[in-house]
């Protein structure tokens, strides 16, 4: 089962065992990682679940696509190389060990 680390603003880290082909979201959502509030449940709508990928992951994560990146634009916490919507992220072996920083604030 990969695990998914999320790490708040203030350094705390949440580790999560997510199942395989849920979204980093779904995982964070059904465990209670706070800052992950998925207005939207998932359907890439709300820009709420928005998270920093750290730089070590950013190629196994892949690039946001073009309704994804429109959503980033409106998202509160500042557009960083690695930013991404956690619902837009399925998790897979490769992904095991992953981990996001948690925006202060979402939108």
């Amino acid at each position: 089962m990969p695990k998914v680390v999320y790490v708040g603003d203030a350094g705390q880290e949440h580790a999560v065992d997510a199942t395989v082909g849920e979204s980093v979201m779904a995982a964070a959502v059904k465990s209670g990682v706070p800052g992950i509030i998925a207005e939207c449940g998932g359907n890439a709508s709300c820009a709420t679940c928005h998270v920093w990928v750290r730089d070590e992951f950013l190629s196994a994560v892949g690039e946001p696509n073009e309704l994804e990146e429109d959503l980033l634009e409106m998202a509160v916490s500042e557009r960083r190389d690695g930013s991404r919507l956690s619902c837009q992220i399925p998790v897979s072996p490769e992904l095991d060990g992953l981990i996001v920083d948690v925006p202060p604030q979402q939108p």
